[in-house]
């Protein structure tokens, strides 16, 4: 096994090209356009972690948030906001087939906030993953949809266009604490998927080769619930514009853009509330932060 190289990602280098493929706003596009964002997660005990990933992806820039969840969820999620669409159907016997008409529409499918351990919701959504690779439907793994790939990681070995967000936890258990063993363990995902592992020091994984991009250190010491739902669902957005520009290496752009900006929302809030700021108070500084960092073209 070559020895793992470890590269620090020049974060205003990425920005200049993040900024081109920010699709601009124009009256001659038509609602979806800019991203049609599906979320697979939110059961009874959990319905504030598929919420935050679809308000943030609709809030950095997507038109439409659709989130498919658990039938005791569905009315709490459609309470925190009107803007959101959503679909109590997870835990129907047909579930698949419910959401199937559903995924011909979405740009990107956001698998595991608020997903639980149910096993028969963790069997629906195995399902909804394979169909997701059956349509070649690019999507960002997260969390509880995780804890699915555990024991069966060969779902995805060989895929295209898929994203795994896993903290430090989530990345041992996935790949195991050594080095070399994980990196090996991750060289089997192929050239179509890549591992962003969440941390002070966010690392970008691509598993085909011994690269391990490392982005520089933000934030603040405040690390509240919810945070990495923001980042999936920023992700979903920033995921659906790589693909549809010229640049190569899509998922490594949207990846790198979403762990920065989440980062910065994060220290946003931190300057404003200090330590009693909460995942809420980070989505009401995405439309500043992103006006600064992405649209302001003399930001340092």
């Amino acid at each position: 096994m070559s020895k793992i190289i470890e590269i620090p990602v020049h974060a205003q280098k990425l920005l200049t090209i993040f900024r081109t493929i920010i699709p601009k706003l124009s009256n001659g596009k038509y609602k979806g356009q800019y991203g049609r964002i599906g979320v697979i997660g939110g059961s009874l005990e959990y319905t504030g972690a598929p919420y935050f990933a679809a308000i943030t992806a609709m809030k950095v820039g997507a038109d439409l948030s659709h989130v498919f969840c658990h039938t005791n969820a569905a009315a709490v999620i459609k309470s925190y906001s009107p803007d959101l669409i959503v679909h109590p159907v997870l835990d129907c016997k047909d579930a698949v087939e419910k959401i199937k008409p559903w995924m011909e529409r979405l740009h990107v499918i956001v698998i595991g906030p608020g997903l639980g351990r149910d096993p028969s919701i963790l069997k629906a959504t195995t399902d909804i993953i394979k169909l997701c690779l059956e349509m070649r439907k690019p999507i960002v793994i997260d969390a509880d949809g995780l804890f699915i790939l555990n024991d069966n990681i060969e779902l995805i070995c060989g895929k295209r266009d898929v994203i795994l967000t896993p903290n430090v936890i989530e990345f041992e258990r996935l790949f195991g604490k050594d080095a070399s063993m994980a990196h090996e363990k991750m060289s089997l995902l192929g050239d179509g998927v890549l591992v962003l592992e969440k941390g002070a020091h966010d690392k970008i994984h691509i598993p085909h080769t011994n690269e391990v991009y490392t982005m520089p250190v933000g934030g603040s010491g405040r690390r509240c619930g919810g945070q990495g739902d923001l980042l999936s669902g920023s992700l979903a957005t920033f995921f659906y514009w790589s693909l549809q520009s010229n640049q190569p290496n899509p998922a490594y752009l949207a990846a790198c853009a979403s762990s920065y900006f989440v980062k910065k929302i994060n220290y946003a809030a931190f300057q404003k509330l200090g330590r009693s700021f909460v995942a809420s108070d980070m989505i009401n500084e995405i439309s500043s932060v992103f006006k600064t960092e992405f649209e302001n073209s003399s930001s340092e």
